[in-house]
């Protein structure tokens, strides 16, 4: 018999993440090396244990499926399975490209469809070895189809009233739960209930940066950065607010934003 199948999960929901792990546990043939619940969990864990497969969320915060793909270094890559809510532009690309991938809920015969074509791969190294170069045109397949155009405006609603708020004059989007609050160049302050991950996708990414795992910046409106202890910062916004940065993203500030 063949040895285990080392097996890395990563989803930043844990009911999504506790659902997966069950039924990968429900094969004998494999074995779960790690769970990470963000991004850079899951690049750690799959440097620390170089497993044989990775089962990567497409949509975490601050670092997603293909920002993890992207941190690895070429000889670290194990074979990469993207998990995903239904998206048409995710699943042609990787469909074109030979990348796995699986649709939430996950399905247990769909994921054995996943571990023995992984099996197959781990046991010809050769196949392994085009991973990279696979997930990588995956990946640039999946970022030039064309997606639905970014969002402009965003309806609020208030009691028998809908107020049209345009993506521009926000300033910053804070996730408390299941709310956002949207905080606007004005100071005015709105709340819808939606994911931010979600929001984030639809929003232009040179027009807001992520400060953290639940916030949101509109760039134009970033007026100062002050560095504190430990290598994070906290920004300073035109319209008064404060808001902390985390370590992960003060790197990736310091790398887009504080550097000529």
């Amino acid at each position: 018999m063949n040895s285990r199948l080392r097996v890395v999960i990563a989803d930043d929901e844990r009911p999504a993440r506790s659902f997966l792990a069950a039924l990968l546990r429900s094969f004998e043939d494999v074995l779960i090396v790690a769970e990470a619940e963000s991004g850079k969990d899951a690049v750690a864990a799959i440097e620390r244990e170089r497993p044989d497969l990775a089962l990567l969320d497409l949509q975490m915060p601050e670092l997603d499926g293909i920002g993890v793909v992207r941190m690895l270094k070429k000889g670290e890559m194990p074979l990469v399975a993207f998990v995903t809510a239904y998206d048409e532009y995710a699943v042609r690309a990787f469909e074109v490209n030979a990348v796995d991938y699986l649709l939430k809920p996950v399905e247990k015969t769909r994921l054995r469809e996943t571990l023995n074509r992984a099996q197959e791969r781990v046991e010809h190294a050769e196949i392994v070895a085009e991973q990279s170069s696979r997930v990588a045109d995956a990946i640039e397949a999946y970022e030039s189809s064309s997606r639905a155009p970014f969002l402009e405006r965003i309806p609020v609603r208030r009691r028998d009233e809908i107020v049209i708020l345009p993506v521009a004059q926000i300033a910053s989007i804070v996730a408390e739960g299941e709310l956002l609050y949207l905080t606007t160049i004005k100071n005015a302050r709105h709340t819808i209930t939606y994911r931010l991950k979600d929001l984030e996708t639809r929003l232009d990414p040179t027009q807001f940066i992520r400060l953290g795992r639940g916030t949101l910046a509109n760039i134009d409106c970033i007026h100062k950065m002050n560095v504190m202890p430990g290598g994070t910062h906290v920004a300073l916004l035109s319209n008064g607010q404060k808001l902390q940065v985390s370590r992960l993203q003060s790197r990736i500030i310091r790398e887009r934003l504080l550097k000529l």
